[in-house]
């Protein structure tokens, strides 16, 4: 649990460098959304802070049992392919905590 955690934070820290992190939460409306990943109604980044990450750590913190399987990192890969960011280290980032999900 320990390692999910410092990627978790690992994660946060790389999408702040990358100028990626908003402190303005999207409306209520927009984290509604019933498509996958809330394609429909925010950007991957949107979705990784304000989805992703506050779910995984409110599990955490409620000691719920994660998901064992997330896949974010090849829709990571396909957003930043042609991005002047980059995004191989946040990409990176994510298939670690893909493969440490996989591994509970």
């Amino acid at each position: 649990m320990k390692t999910i955690i410092v990627t978790l934070v690992s994660i946060e820290v790389e999408m702040q460098q990358l100028q990626l992190w908003s402190e303005q939460r999207p409306s209520d409306t927009a984290l509604a959304s019933t498509q996958p990943f809330c394609i429909d109604t925010l950007t991957l980044p949107e979705w990784i802070q304000f989805i992703l990450l506050d779910r995984l750590r409110s599990m955490i913190d409620q000691s719920i049992a994660l998901p064992k399987q997330c896949g974010v990192a090849p829709i990571a890969q396909e957003y930043f392919k042609h991005s002047e960011l980059g995004g191989q280290q946040l990409t990176a980032l994510l298939e670690q905590l893909d493969r440490q999900l996989g591994a509970q």
